[in-house]
């Protein structure tokens, strides 16, 4: 069981902010925004954005801000679950957030959960907080050496899944990265192990799997949907990728359901 005693999301603070704690009374999670400062082995680092650091009971808590303004998500609690409890994270050392923004968007559901009394309330704070959780363990142990440009790639690959239907080119995404479009394609296919472009391609080519199955669109409007100016273009493409052209993916699909 886990109680939550207070969480909080964005929290913006001033240059002067320090957390001094001796002996902490209870589990802390601190995700930071803004660089910081934290004491580790018997003395003060400096640590980047986007890191998380957890602390149990009875361990000391020291940070404070290393810039003009200091922005955290950060939850206080009490737990005896094993995922937490016996969690292979270390404890009082921060280590890099693969997905910062995602891992933010778990903060402001835990913080709206906390804060209103509905019939699941403990069961959602449950299911956020594992998640939130699991999202860590990957920091942690597939994270490696971030680049500095990791996180903006990823907002970059999570607009392409969300809207692939968009005019992406790359000449565009490297002007949405502010880099020359050689390096945006050196370093997209580096961390993400496909090219930008064919990460484009193949999620046209996914919502256009689902848009043949469960719409009732025409070829011709789901190839427009999916981003191609001309059908003939869609269905190479399609039919390059899938072994079949839209029209016989759709048949075939029709038959099995």
């Amino acid at each position: 069981m886990t109680t939550i005693h207070y969480v909080e999301s964005n929290t913006s603070h001033a240059g002067n902010f320090v957390v001094d704690v001796p002996v902490g009374y209870h589990w802390l999670l601190v995700l930071t925004k803004t660089p910081a400062q934290f004491w580790v082995d018997g003395e003060l680092k400096t640590y980047p954005a986007h890191c998380a650091v957890i602390y149990r009971p009875n361990q000391k808590v020291y940070y404070r801000s290393s810039a003009d303004q200091f922005v955290n998500d950060w939850i206080r609690f009490e737990t005896n679950e094993p995922y937490i409890a016996e969690s292979p994270l270390p404890t009082g050392v921060p280590f890099a957030l693969i997905d910062p923004e995602y891992c933010g968007k778990l903060f402001e559901l835990l913080v709206i959960e906390h804060n209103n009394q509905r019939d699941y309330k403990h069961s959602s704070l449950d299911c956020l907080l594992r998640t939130l959780f699991n999202k860590l363990l990957e920091s942690y142990f597939h994270g490696g050496e971030l680049t500095p440009q990791y996180h903006n790639l990823l907002r970059l690959r999570t607009a392409i899944q969300n809207h692939p239907g968009d005019d992406w080119s790359v000449s565009k995404m490297a002007e949405y990265l502010q880099i020359s479009t050689g390096y945006l394609q050196n370093i997209y296919k580096k961390t993400f192990g496909v090219s930008c472009m064919d990460d484009v391609i193949n999620h046209r080519i996914r919502i256009a799997k689902e848009y043949l199955i469960h719409n009732t669109q025409s070829i011709a409007e789901i190839s427009s949907r999916c981003g191609y100016q001309n059908v003939e273009h869609f269905s190479r493409q399609f039919k390059q990728i899938t072994g079949h052209t839209p029209r016989n993916f759709q048949k075939l699909n029709s038959a099995l359901s």
